[in-house]
């Protein structure tokens, strides 16, 4: 177990770094440059993931709220739901990055044309929705989340170091399940759809320009850069997304954790909220530009 552990906190503190940099990054671009509203989302989205990879990373707030004088019943529903919020949050606002995005390059001629000059209130409210969706959602689950009493006649399934899911009964099985799945079929659905209409947007846009230039004066602009890492998010998502699906009803209907499929299940979950900081910094060109004017001065300085 030692090596998967050691790359379960390698993983966290390398989606730490990259997540901790990007929202200084847009933080600043937000409080003192023009900043774009594809800005706000992507800060919450870092934001999200940073708490995300702190709760289910086995590191800082696992730590934290063991030294705290609480019963470890309420760390257990605490850690469990601050968890299941943010991975909820992260669901919703790549869906929402998803969509925004497809709207904003939407030609002048399609239907979603018409959304472009209201993006900035339907943001807000979005936000507002997205949020009190998820504080709400699911809550009920917490009453069959406890700490691990170490005690095999209560069918309890440890789902992380100290913490154990309860035995339910039928009727809320039936209902956290099918919220559950409404919800993350609907918003992977709405991903899916409006990642079709980006690829093929620049499918069209690509054949449009390679027909008036040469391949040599082509150049990707931000937007068909921003686009291209959406997708690129979107995808990755989708697919770690499924196997965390897959792991996690096998567990279920088993109901049994076992210590190495737990910890696989974490490397999975905790994959997209490390690669989509690393995807986002490599495609950002004012992060490149940053980075590149830093590193041209750092080095004259050692010149000298």
């Amino acid at each position: 177990m030692s090596p998967l552990r050691n790359v379960l906190y390698f993983q966290a503190v390398l989606g730490l770094l990259a997540n901790m940099f990007l929202l200084f990054f847009y933080t600043f671009i937000i409080l003192f440059h023009k900043s774009k509203l594809i800005d706000l989302i992507s800060c919450q989205l870092t934001f999200v993931h940073i708490v995300l990879l702190l709760v289910g990373g086995e590191i800082g707030l696992t730590d934290v709220f063991e030294s705290l004088n609480f019963e470890n019943d309420f760390k257990c529903k605490a850690m469990f739901y601050i968890h299941r919020l943010m991975r909820g949050l992260s669901i919703c606002i790549t869906c929402l990055l998803s969509v925004f995005q497809a709207v904003t390059i939407s030609p002048s001629t399609s239907s979603l044309a018409k959304f472009k000059h209201k993006l900035k209130k339907y943001m807000v409210y979005s936000f507002l929705f997205i949020w009190a969706l998820n504080l709400s959602f699911g809550s009920t689950i917490i009453f069959y989340v406890g700490a691990f009493t170490n005690v095999s006649e209560t069918n309890q399934m440890k789902s992380t170091k100290y913490c154990s899911l309860f035995p339910m009964d039928y009727i809320s099985t039936a209902l956290i399940l099918t919220e559950t799945v409404i919800r993350d079929v609907f918003l992977v659905g709405v991903m899916m759809t409006s990642s079709a209409y980006m690829v093929i947007f620049l499918f069209r846009h690509h054949r449009q320009c390679k027909h008036l230039h040469s391949l040599s004066h082509l150049r990707a602009s931000p937007e068909k850069r921003a686009t291209q890492t959406i997708l690129l998010l979107v995808a990755f998502y989708v697919i770690m997304y499924w196997e965390d699906v897959i792991i996690s009803s096998t567990a279920f209907l088993s109901w049994m954790y076992h210590p190495v499929i737990l910890t696989v299940q974490k490397f999975v979950m905790n994959s997209y909220p490390t690669i989509a900081p690393l995807v986002q910094i490599s495609s950002d060109y004012r992060i490149i530009n940053m980075l590149t004017t830093l590193w041209s001065k750092c080095h004259q300085i050692f010149k000298q």
